[in-house]
């Protein structure tokens, strides 16, 4: 109480101090920004949305037919850990970061603070851009995912492939992403607090979800692997032309990795959540950590229902080749005679996937919000502005909006629009690389810590997190199949490459002459 607040301007290079006797806002005015979000956020509602955008439900059961190609069980048994570990020692380095700045612009505000008065600004741009084209990217890929679910839950529902059931086209499903956006739009619209109360529900539903449908549907299955099969199977099978173990183990990982992605959602809800120095780290590394934990057991749970690797991948199976469905269907079917209680489980992961969805919007439009408040979007002024529930309206559907967008190009090509998502993956990881990068060289000795910190480790994880981000970069941009044609070419770095060069390219051409990173608004 009392304490003087110094106002940190744009290219400020001084860190950024404590205030012992301030509280959350007083430290927001402090970064330079005034309080106009609602801050009603507990530590474990900010836990909430990023485990909800984490979601094992989600990517694991969007990419599992993809587990089960390259590698099968011991890919997806023994990868899921290896990724998960770097991943937390990722979220460790980003986490330390929050913990000094939080406030919701996040990735590419901690870049600014980091790089300094000279690259500050430069690195804020790049930063920010691969920030939210990646988040947009998640939240076209999740939504998208949800409305493929949807279609096969109505195919099984109506005799299946092999029995005659209703197949959508692709125009019906971008319908069912236009209807999920719409829905989710509308839910971000509500104020906040009653977001917190459908975080919580929907973190609670992931938790449920996994442990119920691990344990269900092994019970259920007549037929079950071998624990033998589960730990040492290795499925060399793919039929795209790879035969090194090597490779089909690497590109079996991106199950893992594009599952565990989204936790900067914690970051970007600082300005929201109480005693964010301190809650907004604990959602990031808490979230990581119980997604890897239930991930791997919800992986272990479902492949011992798998038996027969090529029905399940096969297109002509009542699924249509979505594996889980199939797996779910069949279990069902075989011991009841009916698939009903499969299409049920499905249901479940549905309604996650959903939930995932909702708070992906939550997240875009806290970051769009705080980009727009430093003038770095198109129409700054219109994204930036909130309603009387103190919730950032027009950027909640400007991302609703662009999701549909992108998910368009599946209209034209299954190969474009895999080339738009791949953005989320890699796109978004090396948005959390660029700052604990920062952190590592050019602000290792100035780096002021927050409450959390990772005391003299904090370099060495740093460097790691680093270098794991570098190494998946590459290994996920190899091709996925031989010989590569315009079809089977991996586009990943074409798409990342291409951001990269729209990012530069406008930075130089037009940003550079009045972008000058992160500026306050106390006074405006």
């Amino acid at each position: 109480m009392g304490t003087p607040i110094r106002v940190v301007a744009a290219g400020d290079l001084a860190p950024y101090h404590l205030l012992k006797d301030s509280g959350d806002d007083s430290r927001l005015n402090q970064l330079g920004y005034k309080q106009e979000l609602s801050r009603s956020l507990s530590a474990v509602s900010n836990f909430s949305v990023t485990f909800s955008i984490i979601s094992v439900l989600t990517g694991i059961n969007t990419l599992y037919n993809q587990g089960l190609s390259f590698g099968g069980p011991v890919t997806m048994v023994y990868g899921w850990p290896i990724v998960g570990l770097f991943t937390f020692l990722v979220g460790l380095s980003l986490a330390e970061i929050c913990s000094a700045y939080p406030t919701s612009g996040g990735l590419y505000f901690w870049s600014s603070k980091l790089c300094g008065n000279r690259w500050g600004p430069f690195a804020s741009w790049l930063t920010g851009w691969f920030n939210i084209v990646g988040q947009w990217a998640v939240t076209t890929s999740v939504d998208f995912s949800l409305a493929q679910l949807i279609s096969v839950i109505i195919l099984l529902s109506t005799g299946g492939k092999n029995g005659g059931g209703y197949e959508a086209s692709k125009y019906v499903v971008i319908a069912f992403h236009a209807g999920i956006l719409l829905l989710h739009a509308t839910i971000n619209s509500l104020p906040i607090s009653w977001l917190s109360f459908i975080g919580q529900l929907a973190a609670a539903w992931n938790i449920l979800g996994v442990f119920v449908l691990m344990i269900l549907i092994p019970l259920v299955a007549t037929e079950r692997a071998s624990a033998e099969f589960v730990f040492t199977h290795f499925n060399t099978d793919n039929e795209v032309g790879i035969g090194s173990s090597l490779y089909i183990f690497v590109l079996g990982l991106l199950m893992s990795q594009y599952t565990l992605t989204g936790y900067d959602a914690s970051a970007h809800m600082t300005e929201e959540t109480k005693d964010a120095d301190i809650n907004g780290p604990k959602g990031i590394i808490s979230s990581i950590g119980i997604s890897v934990i239930v991930g791997w057991g919800y992986i272990l749970g479902i492949t011992f229902a798998v038996t027969d690797i090529p029905k399940l991948l096969s297109p002509e199976n009542d699924a249509g080749g979505y594996a889980i469905a199939e797996i779910f269907y069949q279990a069902f079917k075989s011991r009841y005679g009916s698939g009903v209680g499969g299409i049920v489980c499905l249901g479940i992961i549905a309604v996650a996937i959903f939930f995932c969805g909702m708070s992906s919007i939550t997240s875009n439009s806290r970051m769009a919000y705080a980009f727009s408040r430093d003038g770095a979007m198109p129409f700054s002024p219109f994204w930036h502005k909130v309603n009387k529930y103190e919730v950032p309206i027009n950027a909640v559907w400007l991302s609703a909006f662009i999701a549909f967008c992108m998910a368009l190009t599946s209209l034209g090509s299954l190969v474009a629009f895999q080339a738009m998502v791949s953005i989320a993956t890699i796109g978004l990881y090396i948005a959390y690389a660029l700052p604990i990068f920062f952190r590592v060289t050019l602000a290792r000795k100035s780096f002021s810590p927050g409450p959390f910190n990772l005391g003299k480790y904090g370099v060495l994880i740093g460097w790691i997190s680093v270098l794991w981000v570098a190494t998946i970069s590459i290994l996920f941009s190899l091709p996925v199949a031989y010989p590569i044609t315009d079809h089977t070419l991996n586009y990943t770095p074409v798409a990342v490459g291409g951001l990269l060069i729209l990012t530069v390219s406008s930075w130089f051409l037009s940003a550079r002459h009045w972008f000058r990173g992160p500026i306050t608004n106390i006074n405006s």
